[in-house]
């Protein structure tokens, strides 16, 4: 004669069937995790992350035209911030490598990368203003992008 158990357990459940007691918590079900509140954050600065990568890298082939002074530049005649092509080629092009390597560090989730992004973004939107004669279209787009990484990286929600 075997004993059967209880039909409740110890504590006062009843017992389920072999594998019920672990494919679900006692009260039920949980309810899903709320999502994290900073995702939307994260993807902004992934978001930033790509267009300074990608943003730098055009900067670099621009200033690698305006100092091989390309014909493609428009001839400016007398202008406040006037500076030769090479001058603007270097500008670009340093400010390119930076924007590209700090876009690479926010990509690989550099939280140090915020500040620089910020700036390096800023000094692009200022660059790409003094630059606007040289290339009015480009300049704008590139300034939007710009003004695109900064609210990316500044808006931080905790």
């Amino acid at each position: 004669m075997t004993a059967h158990p209880p039909p409740d357990g110890p504590s006062g459940h009843p017992r389920g069937e072999i594998g019920t007691a672990w494919s679900a918590p006692r009260g039920g079900p949980r309810p899903p995790a709320p999502a994290r509140r900073d995702s939307f954050a994260r993807g902004g600065v992934t978001f930033a992350g790509v267009l300074l990568l990608c943003g730098g890298a055009l900067s670099v082939l621009q200033g690698a035209a305006a100092l091989a002074e390309d014909d493609g530049y428009a001839r400016v005649g007398p202008y406040v911030y006037e500076l030769s092509l090479t001058g603007w080629g270097w500008i670009h092009l340093v400010l390119g490598v930076l924007a590209a390597g700090t876009g690479a560090g926010l990509l690989r989730n550099l939280a140090r990368a915020r500040v620089p992004g910020m700036l390096l973004a800023g000094l692009g939107l200022l660059t790409q203003f003094l630059f606007l004669p040289y290339r009015p279209l480009w300049s704008v787009t590139v300034m939007a992008i710009d003004i695109f990484v900064i609210q990316a990286l500044a808006s931080r929600r905790a």
